[in-house]
């Protein structure tokens, strides 16, 4: 389905006649009284879908649906976090007869979802993100996330046996908890090698500008940075930059060793996969739609790229020896004795937090040797 046939689609919303219209389908295509065992599901990027980043990997777990008997796909790719989603959401519903949709950017849960939650009762809206709340929040809403703090902290230990310099670059778009805990355990699991190696961190402000991320990454490789990972949405211009200039990358989100096949080390990568597959097997099945769901390395939510040529056999050793720990689970990135980048304590000697724990949702610091501000 093109880009071009869902603007349309969704442009068709503000005429008259697309009302007539959407009220033929409601009336044709009831979704409140849709089988169970035949189901149509909806996504919706905020960019395009081979983006190699954020977008992609919720569109590679779409495609992994594709396959399944009685369950219909509908994508939209492109949707700006603005009263468009809610269109597109309208549209998916009443054209498409979708029963479960999937809003996968930060921006499209409050307002335009919970809107649309409202306005549509018997569909299910479920938001990637930790935003949902039980007590303030819809029963027909609810977010799914995966614990890739722990996949950073793996890119930092490959990390950390690579740089010469000891000098890191992380390029961020916003200083939101997810965000932070990602620049810190991608220091700690670098710092794990060598407590000499430092970060710097520059935030451009948004989830994607192209731009800025070229100018960043190019001005952490100007100060010494010989390792570049970063969290945006396409880490595609961080990459290919970064490689550009001689650094060697930590990836995001999606596979990007196509990008830089000589200067990829690995990535965290999302597995949404796994986790599209089962809020499927619930609807077909009949079964209640969970409100809240998690899960790490060891759930399967969260994978690692492969190793890259670059990667010493001391690197390798280390980091199959801590993912082994990691899916044993309980493994801390969080851990005393350890102060923020400000003086702060954060944790005491003996303290240690797990990635699901509820001190570390909402995280507001950065950890001692990060160079950057949340400000």
């Amino acid at each position: 389905m093109t880009n071009r046939f869902m603007l349309s689609r969704r442009n068709l919303l503000k005429t008259s006649a697309a009302g007539a219209a959407l009220g033929l389908a409601s009336a044709v295509f009831p979704i409140r009284a849709a089988r169970a065992a035949s189901a149509t599901v909806g996504f919706i990027y905020v960019g395009p879908k081979d983006d190699y980043g954020y977008n992609q990997a919720h569109a590679e777990g779409a495609a992994s649906l594709k396959g399944i008997e009685g369950i219909s796909i509908v994508e939209e790719e492109n949707v700006p976090e603005t009263v468009d989603v809610q269109k597109t959401m309208e549209s998916m519903i009443n054209l498409d007869g979708a029963s479960l949709i999937f809003p996968t950017s930060f921006g499209y849960f409050d307002p335009h979802m919970l809107a649309m939650c409202a306005k549509f009762p018997d569909v299910q809206f479920r938001h990637c993100g930790g935003m949902w709340n039980k007590d303030k929040h819809p029963m027909n809403a609810g977010s799914y996330f995966g614990y890739i703090g722990m996949g950073q902290y793996l890119n930092g230990v490959v990390a950390g046996h690579t740089t010469k310099s000891k000098k890191l670059g992380f390029v961020a778009a916003k200083p939101i908890p997810q965000v932070l805990l990602n620049i810190n355990s991608f220091l700690l699991g670098a710092r794990s090698v060598d407590p000499a190696i430092t970060c710097q961190v520059i935030f451009t402000g948004e989830w994607s500008l192209a731009v800025k991320e070229a100018e960043a990454t190019n001005a952490l490789v100007d100060q010494g940075a010989d390792v570049i990972t970063c969290h945006v949405d396409s880490p595609k211009v961080v990459v290919e930059t970064a490689a550009g200039r001689g650094a060697f990358v930590c990836g995001y989100h999606a596979n990007q060793s196509p990008l830089a096949p000589e200067k990829y080390l690995t990535g965290a990568e999302w597995n949404w996969a796994k986790v599209y597959k089962m809020f499927v097997d619930d609807l077909v099945a009949g079964k209640p739609l969970p409100n809240f769901t998690r899960g790490g390395l060891a759930d399967g939510f969260v994978k690692m790229s492969p190793l890259g040529p670059a990667v010493g056999e001391a690197a390798r050793k280390q980091f199959d020896a801590t993912l082994a720990e990691m899916m044993k689970g309980g493994f801390s990135v969080i851990k005393g004795p350890l102060k923020s980048n400000k003086g702060a304590v954060v944790a005491t000697e003996g303290q240690a937090f797990v990635e699901t724990a509820i001190e570390l949702e909402s995280m507001d610091y950065l950890v001692e040797g990060v160079v950057g501000s949340t400000a």
